[in-house]
């Protein structure tokens, strides 16, 4: 299900975004959303869990994740970052492969 978009206009701003996400779909603690949280120790999530906010912020953005994202992003200052960079608001994170930066380029204009 898609939420509304409006307000983010950078990676900080989209890491709020994906923190109220998670807060409200899973009523995770924000205590525990911090930059350097592991998305399923840290955060509590579970496998599936992480692709329902990949899902999210795919409709949300019109952003398409590539197969092998759960292979790059653990914690979740990596998924706010990732997901900005693919919309064009954050420069190339630093921790992507090269091939899934590819990946992410062909399925993704904002970043390319």
């Amino acid at each position: 299900m898609a939420h509304p978009t409006d307000d983010v206009k950078n990676w900080m701003q989209m890491f709020r975004w994906i923190v109220k996400l998670i807060r409200d779909e899973f009523e995770i603690d924000e205590s525990v959303l911090t930059r350097a949280a592991v998305l399923e120790a840290d955060c509590g999530l579970a496998i599936e869990q992480v692709e329902v906010v990949l899902d999210t912020i795919s409709q949300s953005f019109q952003l398409r994740f590539p197969s092998g994202t759960l292979d790059e992003v653990v914690k979740l200052e990596e998924l706010c970052m990732l997901a900005a960079w693919m919309k064009g608001l954050y420069k190339r994170p630093e921790f992507i492969s090269a091939g899934f930066e590819e990946r992410c380029k062909s399925e993704n204009a904002a970043c390319a």
